[in-house]
């Protein structure tokens, strides 16, 4: 059992905001029930034995790399809905937002020379009883928390707490799951945020003090037996960078006088000082590399789109230059952190997830999602990932991690 927390300045005990089975119970029928104005009506896929019930616990061949495979085909149906799990934000609701095709739904990820198994709530919470986990970074990372959250529901209905922060509880097993915003992992202050400087690009600009962890979440994350880093798309913004209080570069800036070092530079360092405080805070520390997004005839602020219906097959897939790079220190950094934790008790895990995301272009929202004009100038999302879908085989892999 952890701690009460603080959010925002203000304690929050657990006790206080748990919510009667039957209050609980209630609520969840309600908001499965509700549809949001504008939105099409929910889909229900039909009643059948899903698929994550169909297979075995285990993992056929310990030794197989879990990380290297192939999309197979599936027809078993998936663990939740946007019916079951009211969770789901508006940004990866793709059911609720009228996807029309639901064939992104019908694949699972097969590792070579081994099966990876699926997602077994119950196993997973009594393996974690009493026990707590952390997401840290952008909204990739709170993506994987909402799917996490969605999986774990068939096994206990979670108690939702937000005040600052998205908490769920799982009171039975005395099981915690957080997310902590921090896109760039580090404390970052935005000057200029509506971008109207023209050297930004139309971006705004981020100061970003890359050894100085983010204290929203450095604070905190001594308190959770888990935490997953993960985070990357944000650190393509305009940013200049700080370390010990100077100013030592930027990318993309376009500043006299000001060196652009480019966004590994700052990726890197801010990696480092995350896993820092992570592993000399937590029993366990995930690292999840980065998701390619998959914006085609076109960039993300350019009407780019995500238009495929199909996985991709090995070797028709191939990342850019920068997302490669990007990987490549994720996987330094870890190897790093990994070897400066030995001897210290604390576990370091590698969920390099990359290649089985950049192999599901048609797993994105696109235009099938929450989009709010005055707040969002990207109208199509290439980025993210359908709740339910692709992103739950990444809490397959985070099972098959903590608890094998």
């Amino acid at each position: 059992m952890i701690t009460p927390m603080k959010f925002s300045g203000t304690t929050f005990p657990y006790w206080h905001y748990v919510v009667p089975a039957a209050v609980l119970t209630t609520c969840l029928v309600v908001l499965a029930a509700v549809s949001l104005p504008g939105r099409a009506p929910l889909i229900v896929l039909p009643a059948m034995t899903s698929r994550r019930d169909s297979w075995g616990s285990g993992i056929s061949n310990r030794s197989c790399d879990i990380f290297k495979g192939e999309w197979v085909p599936d027809q078993g149906v998936p663990a939740y809905t946007n019916e079951t799990c009211p969770v789901i934000h508006g940004h990866y609701d793709c059911m609720g937002y009228g996807r029309p095709d639901l064939g992104f739904l019908r694949w699972r990820w097969r590792p070579d020379g081994c099966e990876l198994a699926p997602f077994d709530a119950a196993r997973f919470l009594g393996a974690m009883s009493g026990k707590s986990v952390a997401f840290v970074g952008d909204s990739l990372a709170r993506n994987q928390m909402h799917s996490l959250v969605c999986l774990l529901a068939r096994a206990e209905p979670p108690v939702p707490w937000t005040k600052g922060g998205y908490v769920y509880r799982y009171e039975r097993h005395g099981f915690t799951v957080a997310d902590f915003w921090s896109p760039f992992l580090v404390r970052a202050v935005e000057t200029d945020p509506d971008g109207r400087n023209p050297a930004w690009r139309g971006a705004g600009l981020w100061r970003l003090h890359l050894d100085e962890p983010d204290p929203g979440w450095a604070a905190h994350v001594g308190k959770f037996d888990v935490v997953v880093v993960s985070a990357g798309s944000w650190f393509y913004r305009p940013s200049l960078f700080y370390e010990r209080g100077r100013l030592v570069g930027c990318s993309g800036c376009l500043a006299a006088n000001v060196t652009d070092l480019t966004l590994r530079y700052s990726l890197r360092l801010a990696f480092r000082s995350a896993l820092r405080v992570a592993v000399g805070a937590s029993r366990t520390v995930v690292v999840r590399t980065i998701s390619p997004s998959h914006y085609e005839n076109g960039t993300r602020s350019e009407d780019g789109d995500c238009v495929r219906t199909r996985p991709l097959r090995r070797g028709e897939w191939e990342m850019d230059v920068e997302q490669k790079e990007m990987h490549r220190i994720q996987v330094e950094e870890f190897a790093a952190a990994e070897a400066a934790a030995r001897g210290e008790g604390v576990r370091m895990l590698l969920m390099d997830a990359t290649e089985a995301m950049a192999m599901r272009p048609d797993a994105h929202p696109g235009m099938y999602r929450l989009w709010e004009k005055e707040r969002f100038r990207v109208s199509r999302d290439c980025l993210h990932w359908c709740l339910p879908g692709a992103m739950d085989t990444c809490n397959d892999m985070l099972l098959h991690l903590l608890i094998g």
